[in-house]
């Protein structure tokens, strides 16, 4: 081979190798992308949510009923009108009457006698008719005076009821953050991956033409170029793949925020993080979520209502006392009117009280129970998140000698091809093989971001996320190096 084709190709490849800075292809970077960060994000969800929103109005409601209740027990107060028209027919038998009326006659002197009984005699019988219209109204109040506690019985479970609400709109807030947590952050791996592809693309793509400048200065061998061709087509297809599963993640992420993406679309500014500092002592969060969670609210609000549910049951054993009064409103002269006061106090009935007593108590051990048990799967739960945090930080921060060995091994093989001691393809070999440990790496970050948000919601701790965010130390962007 002539010395002068042989540098020929030396500098070809060796202008190849050098880390490529091209610019990306138009259509994977569009100029007018805009950034949404996560506390942008974050921000979106809570104003547009439809679930949020549901929650809302379900403790609105669970609010407005106890409120309406507030007052039971207490006096009520209404008027009762009626107008009818009435038609009486009585039949009245006067017989009885004139048999009286002649034995009273046969009694008397004999000149009141006569006297009297040239009187019309009583008819035997007499027909009564009797026709009206007649319009009534009344005013009528009724004060119970004591009904045994069943009215605070009712106002306590309405406010556990209440409570109930509150827990589960504040569950569904934990997971709709931990969600937004990871459609975000996975949305900015795939930003990650993307970028990485792009890189290596461009790097096999200058090393294919390096190549095929070669094969027609009569450098390298045909199968050569074939290998480089294949492994550009390769880098190619996966650019396409990272470039589509970015763009389903970033529409993922829109769509929880409720956020159009506009012409030139919508990226997650806020990097992947991960923190050196190992996290405070398990201890601390499985206090945390004694003390927060969601959850053992929502069964102390169950608890509540069962515990009210068997003092109401109690409260119909005892004697209800109430005051009542009526008066008539629209009558001529004097109206008629009553007041008094009532007891009534149920002996016997056909439903077994002492059943149903029995079937609210079992309602409130079961309660007990299960908080017992909801404690028991939370620590379970704190302690899994707790180490997978853990895991993922170590894993990543283990990562950091495989990429400085994939990065060496890339200096070795592109000082190596100007030596010629290495091949193009073991080059373009190198170059993937780094963009592959950083995805991982990247990849990592996301399982170490995930488990966070993970270990955060299962100690009712969600809020407490960005605050993590901001003190981490090593950060991911989407185009580091």
């Amino acid at each position: 081979m002539h010395s002068s084709c042989f540098s020929l190709a030396l500098s070809l490849l060796a202008g190849a190798a050098l880390p490529v800075r091209a610019q990306p292809p138009v259509q994977a970077q569009p100029a007018a992308a805009s950034t949404l960060s996560f506390e942008q994000a974050r921000a979106a969800l809570l104003e547009r949510s439809e679930q949020l929103a549901a929650s809302a109005k379900a403790v609105d409601s669970a609010r407005l009923r106890r409120e309406g209740m507030q007052g039971l027990g207490g006096p009520s107060v209404a008027i009762t009108g009626m107008g009818y028209r009435y038609s009486a027919n009585v039949d009245l038998d006067l017989d009885p009457a004139r048999r009286a009326l002649g034995n009273g006659i046969s009694h008397l002197p004999p000149q009141l006698g006569g006297a009297v009984g040239q009187l019309p005699s009583l008819p035997a019988n007499y027909d009564l008719q009797r026709k009206s219209n007649v319009a009534s109204a009344s005013l009528s109040a009724v004060w119970p005076i004591y009904m045994g506690g069943l009215g605070d019985a009712v106002r306590g479970e309405l406010d556990a009821m209440a409570d109930e609400a509150l827990a589960d709109a504040a569950t569904s807030a934990d997971q709709l953050n931990t969600l937004l947590v990871q459609r975000y952050f996975t949305a900015q791996l795939a930003e990650r991956a993307a970028a990485l592809r792009r890189r290596a693309l461009e790097g096999v793509r200058a090393h294919d033409d390096a190549a095929q400048r070669m094969l027609k200065a009569g450098v390298i061998a045909q199968v050569e170029r074939l290998q480089a061709s294949a492994a550009l087509a390769d880098a190619q297809q996966q650019a396409r793949k990272a470039d589509d599963d970015a763009r389903l993640a970033r529409s993922a992420l829109l769509r929880t925020v409720h956020v159009a993406s506009g012409v030139g679309g919508v990226r997650p500014s806020s990097p992947l993080f991960v923190s050196s500092e190992a996290l405070p002592p398990l201890q601390q969060f499985l206090d945390a979520a004694q003390s927060r969670h969601p959850g053992l609210s929502k069964v102390a609000a169950k608890r509540r209502q069962a515990e009210s549910l068997h003092d109401a049951t109690e409260a119909l054993r005892k004697p209800q006392v109430l005051a009542f009064g009526m008066r008539e409103v629209n009558t001529s002269g004097k109206p008629n009117w009553v007041a008094g006061v009532a007891v009534r106090w149920t002996l016997w009935d056909s439903i077994d009280r002492d059943k149903l007593a029995a079937a609210g108590q079992r309602k409130v051990e079961q309660a007990e129970l299960t908080d017992a048990q909801v404690r028991s799967d939370i620590a379970l739960l704190v302690e899994k998140n707790w180490l997978a945090v853990e895991q993922s930080r170590t894993q990543y921060l283990s990562g950091q000698a495989q990429e400085d060995l994939a990065r060496e091994l890339l200096r070795l093989r592109a000082a190596g091809l100007k030596e010629g001691t290495s091949t193009a393809l073991e080059l373009i070999d190198a170059q993937l093989n780094l963009a592959k440990v950083q995805t991982e790496r990247a990849a990592a970050a996301n399982q170490y971001v995930q488990a966070l948000a993970a270990l955060l919601e299962s100690t009712g701790q969600t809020d407490e996320f960005t605050r993590y965010m901001a003190r981490a130390d090593i950060r991911i962007t989407a185009d580091a190096p």
